[in-house]
């Protein structure tokens, strides 16, 4: 029964209103009148005054107070709820078919959409009907089955990087009439019509969409070292401005956001575009361009060897001859490069401290020990060595009996001179490349000759180093791996003193195949045919990179015109000699929202929130009832002052008293110097202290009754004031409002950390943002943690102590789950010893712990040990509760005890060691 926005659970009870009249009669005749009797000796009564007296009538106010009463106790137990969850459709009992988009563009929406769907659930469950679901991005067949089972497997569902599959679903729908809830994400999609067409011929379709507009991001594009930005909404309206935020490491390597542009959308348009210009050595430290607080993965733009300009020191064996700059040995290279690489000029020795992505020699034939000891480790580490011959390597002794290590093959002396009076016939063409050249694809100009060259000796690994070749057959370019690295070898000049090669365009394709400039074009379908292409980082629904783990390659033709699925995923992908970003939009994409018929009805995905009012009124009821005694005591004459005082103070002990006040006056530095205390940093937000201080209260709980640890109760601390030292955690959640702390307050905390204190940094938002600067709460951290010792920090791995120390954990779970947590880095010389499960990671407890999950929310208690917030649904819920206590249990402990798990495990390698 409804009665505006409120329901009830039991209605028959409201016909007991209908007996107010009734009692309203009788109590107006209690007590009855009373009979007027004149008597003589009443006179001598007169001046006296009883201490008890009745009223010979019932005033009306407190006739009504009763009424009320008895009201608001009737309407109570009919169980009223405000907003009930009922669509004025519950008297259906039919099959229900929910269909789900549950592409990328549902990312943003996805939580109101699960919230929408378990409510759903529940009142189908409470319906008895049968309810099916499909999804249209994983379109397998649907069964009907119990709505419980359904909604034990929500938390399972999560949206995917690409767009849904209407054709063919029609055929695989169920038999019979039901009703169907169709959970759109806004975008129109080729066979949508056909599919709801189906679905109508079934029984009803209701869809549920939500009105805000669709934003995404193409594919970021540099031009001239200016990268180009631009972002769609799917339908016209009132101007609106995005921020576009460029995310990187920082040299700590560190992510966070490096840059921000606003776009504009103009009123009545679709797209808005922009330019951001950053310096070299910040556009290569950028992974993504992002729009703020979207949280799909169409939002997301992953860049790759395209956007990042290349370092190229250019180093010559002889200065440049004034006046005659075509003659330059490094004329041709420069103007091949400027368009897409940064060129850095100088002395071998100051370029190499800048780490350049290639060092380009040209004609340079003898290194200084120091200069090729010092070239070689570059090289090893995964640097390009360019050589270009010339009359120096030609006449030089270099790498005729024996390889040199900085050079890919064994050379002739003297060189080979072709075309000329005392030559050895015509300037000599080039090969076709072959297939396992890097340059396979290339067409070459007929007007692209050679006129001499340094010859390579006969060896039995030179086929294996030639890639490319002229037309008899002697090597015209040579590669050798060197460590990470590779040193390439052109046999002629960089100009055009013995080739024509550098006057042509083959010259500048052939530098871009080898990767020495930025790939500006996407690598085209020949480059593309034959190769096999592994994914590294994929990126999911939410548009979170995550490690591709054991995805199998793709083939190169299928990069071509990409049609993205389970097989082929949004994310950066390692070829041959390239990275490559493939995102959920490309450079033509645009979107067009759903226009749906008028016939079908389209709702929104926010309820208001159900309320049991029941409680409320049952506990009016009793204080109008506390207000009729003490009228009724005030009317007799016996609430005398006394007994007034009595009732004030036991209404007094009614009340609750407020949480952890008294906090203030305890000694806090002796009591934790005494006690183990964990202690939460005050924010000056009253609400998230008092959520930190109920967080800490809960976990400390939770160590009494698990563990030998029993912590006293959890201690806020001013940073300004208070003694860290004595306090083995401090839990700083994130406001994007709090005071940064002083100079005096940042000394403090340094010292704290390197004396063994941890920090846990909680944000507090992993239900709206990814890690990094994407949401208010991240921005501020990294304000915060800008002038703290904080080390290198990487996502916890799996072997690391914190998931064993005393539960086996994978996940670190809040009162939201998803997010990444951080920890200091493993040491680059971190092995893993034959037989152990863990690698042998540093001693050190980690200084600081990063998240968002809002840990304190889940471990919340009151005085009773009762939850204070909803935590999930249902049974998956309280499993997320569980499991951020036992992070918590797992944070202590590791703060108390740093790596004994640790060295537990490697007991035997340790006694091997030492030869016991």
């Amino acid at each position: 029964m409804m009665i505006g926005p409120i329901g009830f659970t039991a209605p028959w009870l409201l016909v007991a209103l209908a007996a107010l009249p009734i009692l309203w009669l009788i109590l107006r005749a209690v007590p009855p009148a009373p009979i007027r009797r004149r008597f003589p000796g009443v006179a001598l009564l007169l001046g006296l005054r009883d201490d008890d007296s009745v009223t010979d009538r019932t005033p009306w106010w407190l006739l009504l107070l009763r009424m009320l009463a008895v009201a608001a106790m009737i309407v109570g137990l009919a169980g009223p709820v405000l907003n009930p969850r009922t669509d004025g459709e519950q008297a259906r009992t039919g099959p229900l078919l929910i269909v789900l988009d549950a592409s990328w563009a549902s990312g943003r929406d996805w939580r109101a959409q699960s919230d929408l769907l378990d409510s759903m659930l529940a009142e189908a469950g409470r319906a008895a009907r049968p309810v099916a679901l499909l999804r249209l991005t994983d379109p397998e067949p649907p069964a009907f089955q119990a709505a419980e089972s359904w909604r034990s497997r929500l938390t399972g569902l999560a949206p995917v990087p690409w767009a849904p599959e209407m054709e063919g679903i029609a055929d695989r729908l169920p038999e019979g009439e039901f009703e169907t809830r169709w959970f759109s994400d806004g975008l129109a999609r080729e066979g949508r019509e056909n599919l709801l067409e189906a679905l109508e011929a079934r029984g009803p379709v209701t869809v549920h969409e939500s009105p805000a507009p669709t934003f995404a991001l193409r594919p970021a594009v540099m031009a001239d070292g200016i990268v180009e930005l631009t972002a769609l909404r799917a339908r016209p309206g009132a101007a609106r401005e995005v921020t576009v935020e460029a995310h990187g490491r920082d040299p700590q390597g560190i992510a966070r956001m490096l840059a921000a542009l606003p776009l504009t959308f103009a009123e009545g348009e679709v797209q808005a575009s922009g330019e951001l210009s950053l310096p070299a050595e910040l556009r290569a430290r950028l992974t993504r361009f992002e729009i703020a607080g979207q949280g799909h993965a169409g939002a997301i733009s992953l860049t790759d060897d395209s956007l990042k300009r290349r370092e190229v020191a250019l180093i010559a064996g002889r200065e440049d001859r004034e006046g005659l700059e075509l003659l330059s040995p490094l004329h041709y290279l420069e103007q091949a490069l400027a368009p897409s690489a940064d060129m850095l000029d100088g002395a071998l020795m100051d370029i190499l401290p800048a780490n350049p992505d290639v060092i380009a020699l040209a004609d340079v034939a003898t290194l200084a020990p120091a200069e090729q000891e010092a070239l070689l480790e570059w090289t090893e580490s995964g640097g390009m060595l360019l050589r270009f011959a010339g009359p120096r390597l030609a006449a030089s002794d270099i790498s005729r009996d024996d390889e040199a290590p900085l050079m890919p093959v064994r050379l002739r002396a003297g060189g080979r001179s072709v075309g000329g009076a005392m030559s050895w016939g015509e300037p000599k063409s080039l090969a076709p490349f072959a297939e396992d050249s890097p340059f396979f694809g290339l067409s070459i100009p007929g007007d692209v000759t050679v006129s001499a060259q340094v010859m390579a000796q006969p060896d039995p690994t030179l086929a294996s180093r030639v890639i490319a070749q002229l037309s008899d057959g002697t090597p015209l370019v040579t590669r050798k791996q060197v460590g990470s690295g590779q040193v390439v070898l052109f046999h002629v000049t960089a100009n055009a003193e013995w080739s024509s090669l550098p006057l042509s365009g083959l010259f500048v394709q052939m530098l871009e195949r080898l990767a020495v400039s930025s790939v500006v074009a996407k690598p085209d379908a020949a480059e593309l045919q034959g190769t096999t292409w592994q994914p590294a980082q994929v990126l999911d629904g939410f548009g979170r990179l995550q490690e591709a783990g054991t995805l199998p390659g793709v083939a190169g033709e299928a990069l071509i015109d990409p049609q993205l699925g389970p097989d082929l995923r949004p994310g950066l992908y390692d070829g041959p000699d390239r990275r490559l970003a493939l995102n959920v939009t490309a450079a033509e994409t645009t979107l067009t929202p759903m226009t749906w018929p008028a016939r079908v009805p389209v709702e929104g995905l926010a309820r208001p929130p159900e309320a049991p009012l029941g409680g409320w009124l049952l506990g009016l009821a009793m204080l109008l009832l506390m207000g009729d005694i003490i009228a009724s005591l005030a009317l007799s004459g016996r609430l005398m002052p006394t007994r007034a005082t009595a009732v004030f103070l036991a209404g007094l002990l009614l009340i609750q008293p407020p949480m952890a006040e008294a906090q203030g006056a305890t000694d806090k530095p002796l009591t934790a110097a005494s006690e183990v205390v964990l202690a939460h940093v005050l924010t000056g937000n009253r609400d998230v202290d008092e959520t930190a201080q109920a967080g800490l209260r809960g976990l400390s709980e939770t160590l009494f009754f698990r563990t030998s640890v029993e912590p006293d109760d959890p201690i806020g601390v001013n940073l300004e004031t208070d003694e860290l030292a004595v306090y083995p955690l401090l839990y700083w959640p994130i406001t994007p409002d709090q005071p940064l702390p002083s100079d005096v307050a940042y000394a403090k905390l340094n010292t704290y950390l390197r004396t063994g204190g941890m920090i846990l940094f909680d944000t507090r938002d992993a239900n709206v943002a990814g890690f990094g600067a994407s949401s208010p709460n991240g921005q501020m951290l990294q304000r915060l943690a800008q002038p703290l010792d904080i080390p290198p920090l990487e996502p916890v791995p799996d072997d690391h102590v914190l998931t064993r120390t005393f539960y086996l954990l994978q996940d670190f779970p809040g009162r939201h789950s998803g997010r990444s947590v951080w920890v200091e880095a493993a040491p680059p010389d971190a092995e893993q010893v034959e037989g152990m499960p863990f690698r042998n990671l540093n001693d050190n407890v980690t200084p600081v712990v990063i998240g968002g999950n809002d840990w304190a929310s889940a471990w919340a208690m009151d005085e009773r040990g009762n939850p204070l917030f909803p935590v999930g649904r249902g049974f998956a819920g309280e499993r997320q509760r569980e499991l951020s206590y036992r992070f918590g249990v797992n944070l202590v402990m590791h703060v108390l005890t740093g790596n004994y798990k640790s060295d537990q495990v490697h007991v035997p390698a340790l006694l091997d060691r030492l030869g016991q």
